[in-house]
């Protein structure tokens, strides 16, 4: 190989090993930046919150209730005062006998004087129909045929309760009107009143044969749990050695503040666990735990995806250095082979 030939080998060589050199140098720093993102990925995966499952005992609470009569009472507050005695509120229960009540609902018809039936039975407005002074009554109600003129004029008094009641529960106290049908009971021989609401009788849709297009919300007179909450009582109360209250005593106090209406009532210690709460609790961690197992599996995703590309580079940084160090003993044996030419030369001309 002569001079020239040998110094144009090896500044080829050269340029080669600089580019390799160059190309690791940006292999290198891509593989930095991939171990700065699964940095950063390792780091979301420290900082996310484990869902923790709800507990049962977080949603249920200790209960206090005491009988009075026909009244059920459950504490639902109670604030020890400085002076021993306690500030309690608790709601009673009971249930009503004679109460209004729904009892289904009702296609009514009406014909074109705007008389309403249900049936074959033409609805009365309530509380009218019948005079007050005699108790006489003109029309063909089969119920009312079958009272005396007295018994006429008790019922008028009795269904101005109904609609006190009617209006007081299901009309916000408000003075409204209602319609009034009976019915009998073949088994028993007794009647019932089916009551309907004045206003969404008169104010329905009816087809062009009278009938209504949506049924009608129908009541009458029955069973039904009622609740009345009680605030503010002073009371005292008595522990057992478990630190449970057993018995409460409730009392008044006259003018001179001294205690009266003294009465005691035996507590019973009850449990009672949210399950709506616990169940929606419950279902909140479902959805946190699958949201959670999501953005791991996300993540996971995203670190294989960088080790299989810092893989490539590794693999592809091996090829470079293989490279590199073939470049290497070809850029040896060139300067040899120079350095041959050189002492020759030299030999030559000396």
């Amino acid at each position: 190989m002569g001079m020239a030939a040998s110094q144009a080998r090896f500044l080829g060589l050269t340029a080669r090993k600089t580019n390799v050199e160059y190309e690791g140098q940006q292999i290198n720093q891509q593989r930095t930046t991939l171990s700065n993102q699964s940095a950063n990925y390792y780091n979301q995966l420290l900082g996310m919150t484990v869902p923790t499952p709800p507990s049962v005992a977080d949603y249920t609470k200790t209960v206090y209730t005491f009988e009075d009569g026909n009244l059920s009472n459950s504490i639902t507050s109670l604030i020890a005062q400085p002076n021993g005695e306690y500030l309690i509120s608790y709601v009673s229960s009971w249930t009503n006998d004679f109460t209004p009540v729904a009892a289904g609902t009702a296609i009514v018809t009406k014909d074109a004087a705007n008389n309403f039936y249900v049936g074959s039975t033409e609805l009365r407005a309530l509380n009218s129909g019948i005079d007050p002074d005699d108790g006489n009554y003109e029309g063909n109600d089969e119920y009312l045929l079958s009272l005396s003129p007295t018994q006429r004029k008790q019922l008028l008094q009795e269904e101005e309760q109904y609609k006190d009641l009617l209006n007081k529960k299901y009309c916000g106290g408000n003075d409204e009107d209602w319609y009034v049908r009976y019915v009998q009971n073949t088994s028993t021989n007794t009647w019932s009143p089916i009551f309907y609401r004045k206003s969404q009788v008169d104010n329905a849709t009816y087809s062009e044969d009278g009938t209504s297009q949506s049924n009608i919300n129908a009541y009458t007179m029955g069973s039904a749990q009622e609740t009345e909450e009680v605030k503010g009582v002073t009371a005292r109360l008595e522990k057992d050695t478990t630190g449970r209250y057993i018995n409460i005593t409730m009392y008044d106090k006259n003018d001179d503040g001294d205690v009266i209406n003294e009465v005691t009532y035996a507590l019973t210690t009850n449990t009672l666990t949210d399950q709506d709460a616990y169940d929606d609790a419950m279902n909140q961690y479902e959805y946190d735990k699958y949201q959670y197992d999501q953005s791991i599996q996300e993540i996971n995703a995203k670190i294989e995806i960088i080790q299989a590309q810092d893989k490539n580079l590794e693999l592809r940084l091996k090829q470079l250095d293989t490279e590199q160090d073939a470049i290497s003993n070809e850029m040896d044996a060139v300067q040899k082979v120079i350095e041959k030419n050189t002492e020759s030369t030299f030999k030559t001309f000396g």
